[in-house]
């Protein structure tokens, strides 16, 4: 069979080294892929967000499964442009991926269905929203809206800084459109854990767990971006724990979003804290998470091919989803400067040590092909990700593949990982 892979990061590189080691595809396209992605695909011109043309590609090269990768097309509705020419697709459909969308509706559908999450107001006029800041308990959490690259959130420790916070989310739009609304919530403390569960609509199946690292700088200092590491799983997602997000959160979520008559077929991304008061859903999110999948999916033992078309079909019940007794730690190389201003264009040495080295990978986020090199083209530049029979050897493993790479103003998280010496 022949599948397209909508996106370029990270996340889809790890998606394609998942469907190539499926017997049942024969040819991987990737839109618009990277350089490392283009070692696995045959990468094509086309934008992520290009649905139209996307899907005159996948009608015209007989594509027998499209998967999207990326938040912004789903949202878009790329599933159902590509459902009206009658191609088959993987991701939930517009009206569903809102509950990534917009963090106000999830927070309401939450609400609603009393799925455990943080207190929260809405707001759409900052002036509001200001008068509002005079009667929190600090700190408090301010979230553009839409979407932002996984950096809309700040936490704000006091007054002043949650007025500056709406000023820049709501007033100066330094995420965009997706400022135009803000959510204001509780700041909850725990750690923070991440569930990606593949739905039918119907039935939900939780993958292994992961533990992600937002922030720029060591000790969670910095900003935040999309993500600098991950390791899976996570020690404190206990089965107690587990068997509490079954029931009360995931099920729920699946079974409220097809009463509100959006049935969910995708990949639905829990963002779990575990307080005192026990789990509560942080955000959600419509696709694999980034870094989350490199470090998921190559412990996944189920062929992710039979997988997606399951939940195509409204048959997932009947996979048995397999997960390796192991452990994988994934490292961020990023450009100095991250998730600010960066340099792009510098020459990445070393990636031949990755050929052959089983329990190894680097998964491409910013790269591109000039002159016969690779050189960096992101802020997030290559994901290092190496397995264990542990979660301290993987993170031994990812940190001593991380010196087999190279490229000027090669920057690193130093601690990813590091809390599992607490478990």
């Amino acid at each position: 069979m022949k599948v397209l892979i909508v996106g370029s990061g990270g996340r889809e590189h790890a998606i394609a080294h998942s469907v190539a080691k499926s017997p049942k595809v024969d040819k991987i396209y990737c839109a618009p892929g990277n350089a490392g992605i283009a070692e696995l695909c045959e990468c094509v011109d086309i934008k992520a967000m290009e649905l139209e043309k996307l899907a005159d590609f996948a009608e015209s090269n007989q594509i027998d499964l499209t998967i999207v990768g990326m938040d912004d097309p789903l949202v878009a509705g790329i599933v159902d442009v590509f459902e009206a020419k009658g191609l088959r697709v993987f991701g939930p459909r517009k009206n569903a991926a809102i509950i990534e969308g917009s963090k106000a509706f999830s927070k309401d559908l939450m609400k609603k269905y009393n799925i455990p999450t943080a207190a929260y107001e809405t707001f759409s006029d900052a002036d509001k929203a200001l008068s509002y800041l005079s009667t929190c308990n600090y700190p408090i959490v301010l979230k553009a809206d839409g979407l932002a690259l996984g950096k809309g959130v700040l936490i704000c420790m006091n007054e002043d800084e949650a007025k500056a916070g709406v000023k820049t989310i709501m007033q100066d739009k330094q995420f965009g459109d997706a400022g135009n609304n803000m959510v204001v919530e509780e700041f909850l403390v725990g750690r923070e854990v991440s569930v990606l569960c593949y739905s039918d609509g119907t039935t939900i199946k939780a993958m292994t767990s992961a533990q992600d690292h937002k922030r720029a700088k060591d000790n969670d200092e910095g900003l935040n971006t999309g993500g600098m590491g991950t390791f899976s799983p996570s020690p404190f997602y206990t089965d107690e724990i587990k068997q509490f997000c079954e029931d009360k959160v995931f099920g729920p979520t699946i079974a409220a979003m097809k009463e509100e008559g959006r049935t969910f077929v995708g990949i639905l991304f829990v963002g779990l804290i575990l307080t005192a008061d026990g789990p509560k859903v942080l955000e959600y999110n419509a696709r694999f998470g980034d870094p989350e999948a490199q470090v998921v999916l190559p412990r996944m033992k189920t062929d992710i091919i039979d997988v997606l078309e399951a939940c195509i079909d409204g048959k997932l019940a009947d996979i048995n989803l397999e997960f390796e007794d192991n452990a994988a730690v994934c490292v961020i190389l990023a450009s100095d400067g991250y998730p600010e201003q960066y340099e792009k264009g510098k020459i990445i040495t070393g990636l031949e040590n990755f050929a052959d080295k089983d329990g190894y990978y680097i998964f491409h986020s910013g790269t591109a092909s000039k002159d016969g090199n690779i050189v960096t083209n992101g802020g997030r530049v290559l994901g290092v990700t190496a397995k264990g029979d542990t979660l301290l050897e993987a993170r031994a493993n990812a940190y001593e593949a991380v010196n087999w790479v190279s490229f000027e103003n090669k920057y690193y998280r130093n601690d990813i990982g590091k809390a599992i010496n607490e478990a």
